[in-house]
């Protein structure tokens, strides 16, 4: 059995590529140029790090990027005021505050004073009950989107069936994917860290997905044959040269051989997490021309 290597980096340029035609047919029908806000407070170098790639990204396939950087010590009123204005701003189609927030800011609130049509995360609660109901018009967190389109890259538009196991129970992305499978006509199952005989439960997933945060967890005797492997997980460690390395929530050298496709980190699922940001960004900017 020959394993395929799911790229992330050409999927998410042929997704870009395609958005940036979109991008100018909307301009030229209705002169709407899509236009993202990005809000970040504090001074983690992760998250700088993030807000540049998202901001450049934004700009190379002509949509509109503000950045609006604010202290760590900004108060969660001064915040939700900034919020606010942009809500309010006809010329912003699309909102992202970076998380994490310093700790003094209660997250929940921060989410929830975003309007649900610029919400671009799709973290608001009225996204996420769209979701949940199967309604149209749902802005989709980005992570669990591009976990569904590397799926389709390896197995195909038709997913019927299939039983999707989903390590992780995070409103971010691990309930989020299991609605969006479960859409698919995926029988999904989602596990988490108190799931009994963990091991034996993903041994039966045609379509693994996981995403709790712990480096290599996933181990090859826990894969079926020929399975599809999602890694959402980013974890840096330190190596025995003492340099940082990223890696996933899967030992990806140890699970390779056993599976059908599995998503490389880094290179796998980051990319599309941006790619599908401007997708959610495209849409929100639609609504504004009324256009599906």
């Amino acid at each position: 059995m020959i394993t395929m290597n799911i790229d992330g980096k050409l999927a998410a340029k042929i997704l870009r590529d395609k958005l940036a035609i979109e991008v100018v047919e909307l301009k030229s029908r209705y002169n709407i140029k899509p236009s993202l806000t990005v809000v970040i407070v504090g001074d983690d170098p992760a998250s700088h790090v993030y807000v540049k790639n998202k901001v450049k990204q934004t700009q190379e396939i002509g949509m509109i990027s503000n950045e609006i950087k604010l202290s760590e010590d900004t108060t969660q009123e001064y915040l939700l005021n900034q919020l606010e204005q942009l809500n309010n701003d006809d010329s912003v189609h699309g909102i992202l505050v970076q998380l994490p927030l310093p700790k003094h800011i209660d997250e929940s609130a921060v989410i929830s004073a975003i309007s649900p049509d610029k919400d671009v995360d799709g973290f608001h609660a009225m996204n996420s009950g769209r979701l949940f109901n199967g309604e149209s018009g749902a802005l989709v967190p980005c992570t669990p989107q591009g976990c569904v389109i590397l799926v389709k890259q390896h197995l195909g538009n038709d997913l019927s069936g299939k039983h999707a196991v989903i390590i992780g129970r995070s409103n971010i992305v691990g309930k989020p994917v299991a609605m969006l499978l479960l859409q698919e006509n995926c029988t999904v199952t989602i596990a988490h860290s108190r799931t009994k005989n963990l091991p034996e439960v993903c041994q039966q997933a045609d379509i693994l997905v996981a995403a709790v945060g712990i480096a290599d967890f996933v181990k090859a005797d826990w894969v079926k044959e020929g399975a599809t492997v999602i890694d959402v997980g980013i974890n840096r460690i330190l190596t025995d040269e003492g340099k940082i390395k990223l890696v996933g929530d899967v030992d990806y050298h140890a699970v390779f051989d056993k599976c059908g496709a599995i998503t490389p980190v880094p290179g796998g699922v980051g990319p599309m997490t941006i790619a599908c940001l401007l997708k959610n960004t495209l849409a929100a900017a639609k609504r504004c021309a009324h256009q599906p």
